[in-house]
């Protein structure tokens, strides 16, 4: 039997919409969940609006068994995902006394005013517990099911790496690709009758323009070795037939 355990992304700021940023933390993400065996089902882009957030947050964590989000946790007055994840589980958003003396003693350290501007990055939902961040100390933090991390890529990256070990997995999906000399339009037809053959199984045509004709790979995916193997053989076998076809029409 499979377990099947799903995920959503939140990609928080405008700077992204805009084009001022160009997103990295989707694909990363994505790679992540892959390889432990979570299904990424669906990514959201929403800006830095607090209504924006919260429905987006209350919409996704009710649906699927992680959401993470990324963006908005800085010290600046635009960072506004801490207010907007307590407004969604309808919690006080406030000084976290672990993270606040940790953020005071580093800044100490390093001879820095701890300034109300990076007091910010210590408040979080009242309940949430840590994520811890190596890369710039002021952490991140899940509450329920949500995790919310730093936009930055570097600092995104290391706290998903301390995320993951806590995050139940499912089965994980295996793929093959099958090469197919034929445009979609030739194969549509009989690879959607696969399809509806193999109802356990997900089958993905990806096109592609190359020396001035169409060509497409196709992707089978399943948790099964066994119905992986059935579906991916009658794929190759269609394409067989329809190069053998595509042979005997030529002009002699």
């Amino acid at each position: 039997m499979t377990d099947i355990v799903t995920a959503a992304m939140i990609v928080i700021g405008d700077e992204i919409l805009s084009g001022r940023t160009k997103d990295k933390n989707i694909g990363h993400l994505a790679d992540i969940m892959t390889a432990i065996g979570i299904d990424l089902k669906e990514v959201r882009i929403v800006p830095d609006e607090e209504d924006e957030i919260v429905a987006a947050v209350n919409a996704l964590r009710a649906k699927y068994t992680y959401v993470f989000t990324t963006g908005g946790i800085g010290p600046t007055h635009d960072d506004i995902t801490a207010d907007s994840i307590s407004k969604a589980f309808g919690v006080p958003c406030e000084y976290d006394p672990k993270a606040y003396a940790m953020m005071e003693a580093n800044y100490a350290s390093r001879s820095m005013e701890f300034t109300e501007a990076r007091k910010r990055m210590a408040r979080m939902p009242r309940g949430a517990d840590h994520i811890a961040n190596p890369v710039s100390l002021a952490p991140g933090f899940r509450i329920g099911n949500v995790h919310v991390m730093a936009g930055v890529p570097s600092i995104f990256q290391a706290m998903l790496d301390n995320v993951v070990p806590t995050l139940k997995t499912g089965t994980k999906l295996i793929s093959v690709t099958i090469e197919c000399p034929f445009g979609e339009g030739t194969i549509g037809g009989p690879l959607g009758e696969i399809q509806k053959r193999h109802p356990d199984t997900i089958i993905g045509s990806y096109p592609k323009y190359l020396d001035g004709t169409f060509r497409t790979d196709l992707v089978v995916r399943a948790r099964s070795p066994k119905a992986l193997e059935a579906a991916r053989a009658e794929v190759a076998s269609m394409v067989a037939g329809l190069a053998e076809a595509a042979k005997a029409a030529r002009p002699a």
